[in-house]
């Protein structure tokens, strides 16, 4: 009921705004699919240094026939009690970005625990590609949601001691990123407890796709199949799962006030959640734009604290850090 009645103030202090919100602009949001290339799913080169306890991997990709690259920050606790698990949170990185792209998360995250205010949890960065949308082109050449859900997942369980269940994951990303969790956790929601989208756009596919050209995303990314449209439509996807979104999955939205690009879908988002009865949270930032660090630095001390609630409804058990 917490929830709820955060979502519902949130849907009455921003009803002005919300009331009808415009189309999105397809030829301003464009991703062509000429972004994606095919070596672009390994970094190079790395950084020089990464935030603590963040270090660099790669796994096997079978569907791609390839390694792919991704980064990990692993808890301060966990080289020393070897039997414990650990929930997962996987970050995803916006549009242009590879898995090196938002590690910062983990810098924050390491402050948190070692200070107490969060338990010990695994965040994994993976490589999204530049534009992908988390999605599987319709050409079959980049594979972006089914290497994360069938390949890069079951690798993180089998290579680290995670809690390896719906009810010890989470997933989040910033600008596509957010788009991308967005896209997983409406299409898989029975793999995560915890969604936080951090102003990601969030498009009616289908719609697009009916007013784009062949070198606008969705099509050129897409294609034009109407069923593999609506397979890929968040709001579609709503609908289709919405007893498992209730059932399972908390959600919380976000986005600044003056980032046009992404506001108008955000807020759509959160009210088509409202309407469908989602208990959700949703903030707006004032003055906000298209800034992570931004968002983040405004609200450091309890930028987790969304997932680790949502693991505890869930009944993860989870573990603070003590210095030994």
């Amino acid at each position: 009921m917490k929830l709820l009645t955060l979502s519902l103030c949130a849907l009455v202090f921003f009803a002005p705004l919300c009331g009808k919100i415009p189309a999105a602009d397809t030829k301003k949001k464009a991703q062509p699919s000429q972004a994606n290339t095919d070596d672009m799913w390994v970094a190079k080169p790395l950084p020089s240094s990464f935030p603590a306890n963040v270090t660099h991997h790669t796994y096997r990709s079978a569907v791609m026939k390839r390694d792919v690259g991704y980064c990990l920050y692993l808890p301060p606790g966990y080289a020393q009690d070897t039997a414990r698990r650990y929930p997962v949170i996987y970050n995803l990185h916006g549009a242009g970005g590879n898995e090196t792209r938002a590690t910062f998360s983990a810098e924050v995250l390491h402050a948190g625990i070692l200070a107490g205010r969060w338990p010990e949890i695994i965040m994994v960065f993976p490589n999204g590609g530049r534009s992908t949308m988390y999605q599987d082109s319709a050409d079959g050449r980049f594979p972006a949601e089914t290497t994360f859900v069938k390949e890069l997942m079951p690798h993180i369980d089998a290579t680290y001691r995670t809690l390896a269940d719906r009810k010890g994951r989470c997933i989040e990303g910033f600008s596509m990123g957010g788009r991308g969790s967005t896209h997983l956790a409406m299409r898989h929601p029975q793999l995560f407890c915890s969604l936080f989208n951090q102003s990601g756009n969030v498009y009616h596919t289908s719609e697009l796709a009916k007013t784009g050209s062949p070198t606008q995303w969705p099509v050129s990314y897409l294609g034009t199949d109407p069923a593999l449209l609506i397979a890929n439509d968040p709001f579609a996807n709503l609908t289709k799962n919405l007893a498992a979104i209730k059932a399972s999955l908390r959600i919380q939205v976000a986005c600044g006030t003056a980032d046009d690009g992404h506001l108008p879908t955000v807020r759509e988002y959160h009210d088509a959640l409202t309407k469908a009865g989602v208990e959700h949270s949703y903030f707006e930032v004032e003055g906000l734009d298209h800034n992570k660090r931004k968002m983040i630095e405004g609200r450091r001390n309890i930028w987790f604290n969304f997932h680790i609630e949502s693991l505890r409804k869930a009944g993860a058990e989870l573990h603070y850090w003590k210095q030994p």
